[in-house]
């Protein structure tokens, strides 16, 4: 009985919003996805969706005025007398007429030269108008993966697909992400815009927020840049726009007010530069954008998994106040690697525009992003009444499926679920996951069948972790535990340490660890367990070196302000000398093992430290200043996008050693920045000093070390933390130092303009690297190469030549292999 009354309460509540809705088709009877719908003279307007079906949320009866405008159609005005709500209204779109007569060829130039010019001469004067406003923005974006394999080396990718809500066909396809969001957006040129979440829906997560938000998806063609993830890519309309595109004239057409609109392709100079190709629509007279239809293409952003991004965005006319604005944005994703398609599809819409002379001081802040007290907590009905782009059949059955079955979930035990979770004996070797229904709490054991390390120390050695995570959305508070446990066979010895954390909102991170453990002198590990045990098994080349640590530690971190946050560590550490118990190798050489002693490599028997015990106190903290967030209902999270460095400092003492001389103060600070200098790269720098006192004679592994290299192997995206040609532990030092990391990546930005080298899609990089200490003479590294290196869509190497020097001139040269897939090995 309860869901008859429940089902009628829904027909009524349907029923009851008020809305204009219809279908909108070609003059064959074809949907037309996307159409623009508006009243005149209005900013109430909507979208129709992927099947043509439009809802237009309105509440006044009586005679308007409609307008659906879309690219290709003819924009079409129909006048409606509303008497009661829901209207209904079916519209027939046909194609849009070009004619060429209006512009004919002068001197040789196509006539859409002079259209261009005359876009870019008022650009200034027409984004101004459009300036300064507020407006209510509504995000749908809908993401479907084809052909996924049932199993990836061995794992069944499919069962764990639709273990975390996403429902897969018999062909390994389906939807993987839906959403919905609705805001109240304010904006003011250039680039503040606030944003306020009022609803939020992800398909299959009754509490979750999604990230489709304007903040992220604000595009203004108006502007001489257009930003695509870390690549500006250059408008149709920037000043400079005519060194990278040709334009051909179209033809125009009117719109329903007599504006005669004009259609310009839109050509890439080069293919492989930052440029957009497709179409942009020209209002004559006013020289206003009517319309964008834009393509993107991967390799052009370097972002190379994505084939296609197609953006389009409708604009329309208020004879009010003369101004165009922008009222829906859409773009269609196609993306792929190794035979799995990805597609995906978002829809903005842009209504109820009220546009300011100015803002109050003090309108925007360091705050982008916030959301309503339960905007995630909507129900259908509400999502009935304010949704202006209906769902599909589609994205109706996914809702419904989806949370249908987290439902089931929440008050039952899932049958997949259990079976997912169900440990079967060979875990005890492989490995075993465990996640609530929720997927607020996991459990997770490695196994023992890992990839073993060697080292000579310890010899062939191995590891397994256990870990486990909670999170209650309630108290905002979140909790892990984790274990880490390692045998070497040439040691013998079994070693295990742990850690306790949790993260409660407003109070920061609170956090515990200890155990015993065998670590790298520099804390930074210079050199992966991986590259070491290759190194040392193929060349005998064993430069890691080892000490064991026990240790015990308690630590808080917090979020002081915004743009500052700090960090305090008390730390127990015993200390205790290893050496080398293996010379095993894969392939044999002339020359030995070096020792476990950085200061003497050929003493085997002689420690660079003595056994001991010692506390230290540290204090440090980050500055970032005008630093941005997103305020989150479980937090706030920083927005590092800044046009400022970032400063970090740290004071730490050592006290208590069983060791006097080991006992010493140390401070430290740094200095670090990245910028995208919009299509002519990233720049970045990373500069560190500090300075040791009362530290004569203090263990080696309190000393600055400096993250060398002499594997001739990179593995970061970028080097602003390391040195190629650098001995490991050459330059380390317990007095001052300054260090510095210089790196410009281009993105293109030369090598797209050289033929036949614009083919290859290569980045060039140039770096600098420098380290000044009173006992040495400064050391500095040249650097020059490629990054983006590969073929297809495999692009993750980088080949850089170097060339060091000291205060006495040229020290060495060499060539560093970046494969910067092992940065997570």
């Amino acid at each position: 009985m309860h869901k008859f009354i429940t089902t009628l309460f829904l027909l009524f509540g349907l029923a009851s919003f008020a809305q204009i809705k219809g279908k909108i088709t070609t003059t064959n009877g074809e949907a037309i996805p996307f159409v623009s719908i508006t009243i005149e003279n209005t900013y109430t307007g909507t979208t129709a969706n992927e099947a043509g079906q439009f809802d237009l949320p309105f509440k006044t009866t009586g005679k308007h005025t409609i307008i659906f405008q879309s690219i290709g159609y003819k924009t079409k005005k129909i006048p409606v007398n509303i008497v009661s709500f829901p209207h209904m209204l079916d519209v027939v779109m046909e194609d849009e007429s070009y004619e060429m007569k209006e512009l004919t060829i002068s001197k040789g130039e196509d006539p859409a030269y002079a259209i261009i010019r005359q876009a870019i001469a008022h650009k200034k004067e027409n984004s101004e108008k459009t300036g300064r406003f507020e407006a209510d923005f509504y995000s749908k974006g809908i993401f479907r993966v084809k052909n996924v394999p049932k199993r990836i080396m061995g794992m069944n990718v499919r069962v764990e697909a639709n273990n975390a809500g996403t429902i897969l066909d018999s062909t390994g396809s389906g939807i993987i992400y839906l959403s919905e969001t609705v805001s109240h957006i304010t904006f003011e040129q250039p680039n503040n815009l606030k944003e306020k979440i009022i609803a939020s829906k992800i398909s299959g997560d009754n509490n979750g927020f999604s990230y489709n938000t304007a903040n992220g998806t604000f595009y203004n063609f108006y502007e001489d840049y257009v930003d695509m993830e870390d690549v500006s890519m250059i408008s149709p309309i920037a000043k400079g726009a005519f060194g990278y595109y040709r334009y051909k004239f179209e033809g125009n057409f009117y719109d329903e007010n007599n504006n005669q609109i004009s259609k310009i392709k839109v050509i890439p100079r080069r293919d492989k530069e930052p440029v957009f190709e497709g179409y942009i629509y020209i209002v004559d007279d006013s020289w206003a954008i009517y319309a964008i239809d834009l393509d993107i293409k991967g390799y052009r952003i370097r972002q190379n998994i994505l084939d296609v991004l197609t953006l389009q965005q409708n604009f329309s006319y208020n004879s009010t106040n003369g101004i165009w604005a922008k009222n829906s944005q859409t773009f269609d994703i196609k993306a792929g690697m190794f035979g799995v398609g990805f597609t995906g599809k978002m829809t903005h819409v842009y209504s109820n525009y009220v546009f300011h002379d100015k803002f109050e001081k003090g309108t925007f802040t360091k705050e982008l992003v916030s959301f309503e007290k339960d905007s995630n907590k909507k129900d259908s009905i509400y999502w009935t009444g304010v949704r202006p782009v209906p769902l599909t059949g589609e994205e109706y059955t996914d809702y419904i499926k989806k949370d249908s079955l987290a439902e089931v979930r929440k008050v039952s035990k899932d049958s997949l679920n259990s079976k997912r979770n169900r440990f079967k004996v060979f875990d005890v070797l492989s490995g075993y996951d465990y996640n609530t229904a929720d997927h607020k709490t996991r459990f997770s054991y490695d196994g023992v069948l890992q990839i073993p390390k060697y080292n000579t120390v310890q010899g062939w050695n191995f590891d397994t972790k256990f870990s486990f995570y909670t999170f209650d959305n309630e108290k905002k508070r979140n909790i892990s535990l984790w274990t880490e446990m390692n045998y070497g066979f040439a040691e013998d010895r079994f070693r295990a340490h742990g850690g306790f954390s949790t993260r409660i909102w407003k109070l920061g991170t609170f956090s515990f660890a200890g155990g015993n453990t065998i670590n790298q002198f520099n804390p930074a590990e210079p050199i992966s367990p991986l590259l070491n045990s290759i190194s040392t098994l193929f060349f005998k080349d064993n430069y890691m070196k080892l000490y064991d640590r026990t240790y015990a530690k308690v630590s808080q971190s917090r979020w002081i302000f915004n743009g500052l946050t700090m960090t305090g560590t008390v730390e127990y550490d015993r200390r205790r000398p290893v050496f080398n118990n293996t010379d095993y190798v894969l392939i044999k050489n002339d020359h030995n093992y070096t020792s476990n002693n950085p200061f003497d490599p050929t003493n085997n028997t002689t420690a660079p430290f003595v056994k001991h015990e010692l506390y230290k106190v540290n204090i440090g903290g980050n500055i970032r200043f005008g630093q941005k967030y997103i305020s989150r209902p479980d937090g706030k999270i920083p927005v590092t996008e800044v046009n400022y460095p970032g400063i970090s400092f740290m004071y730490e003492k050592a006290f208590s050693s069983s060791v006097k001389d080991y006992e010493y103060d140390f401070i430290a600070a740094r200095v670090s920045y990245s910028e995208t200098f919009a299509n002519k790269g990233t720049f970045g720098f990373n500069v560190k000093g500090g300075k040791f006192f009362n530290a004569d004679n203090i263990a080696f592994m309190d000393y600055k070390h400096f993250n060398g290299n002499q594997t001739h192997v990179g593995t970061q995206e970028a080097y602003l933390n390391v040195f190629n040609l650098l001995p490991y532990y050459s330059r380390s030092t317990n007095d001052s130092y300054l260090e510095a990391h210089i790196e410009h990546n281009d993105k293109g930005y030369l090598m797209n303009k050289i033929p036949l080298l614009a083919d290859l899609q290569w980045n060039l990089v140039v770096g600098y690297h420098g380290i000044a200490t009173p006992d040495n003479k400064p050391y500095q590294e040249f650097t020059a190469g490629f990054d983006n290196v590969g073929f297809g869509k495999f692009r993750v190497l980088r080949i850089d030549y170097v060339r060091a020097y000291n205060g006495s001139g040229f020290v060495t040269d060499g060539v560093i292999f970046g494969l910067k897939f092992l940065d997570i090995l």
